[in-house]
């Protein structure tokens, strides 16, 4: 089973720092309970081919995770495709930024996708996903605003 969760808020920063802060990978740790651990694996600045790497805990269940950026449009867009072979991953997934008076509206997606015996699973995590995603760019929009 595959399917798609998101959401969108404003968040009370210039468009400009919303995308920096979500540019750099890093920073998931700020905002996802999730994340353990997360390294920009690639040199160079942000951009199309760089790699992030993570350990993340779903279910309890620590999981390796690869996400490879393969669109970033300054300060509009960013998009990712999960690289690690998990039973359930991200096969898609994005920010898409635009002005909102004073600050940024963001939408954040995912495009979750069962693999082998994740089939069975990534109907529930994407229920649990959808269920949170307001959440979760609730905890986006607090970590950027109190930085």
């Amino acid at each position: 089973m595959a399917g798609r969760f998101g959401a969108t808020i404003v968040i009370d920063r210039p468009i400009d720092e919303v995308f920096a802060f979500l540019a750099d990978g890093e920073n998931d740790k700020k905002f996802s309970s999730r994340v353990i651990d997360i390294a920009k694996t690639t040199d160079g600045p942000p951009g199309v081919g760089t790699v992030f790497a993570s350990t993340v805990k779903d279910a309890g269940v620590k999981t390796k995770r690869e996400f490879r950026l393969t669109e970033f449009e300054a300060p509009a867009k960013i998009r990712w495709a999960e690289q690690s072979k998990n039973l359930v991953t991200a096969t898609e997934g994005g920010y898409d930024l635009a002005p909102a008076g004073d600050g940024t509206e963001l939408t954040f997606f995912n495009q979750l996708e069962g693999h082998g015996l994740g089939v069975l699973f990534a109907g529930f995590a994407l229920r649990s996903a959808r269920k949170g995603a307001d959440d979760f760019a609730g905890a986006i929009k607090t970590a950027i605003e109190s930085g």
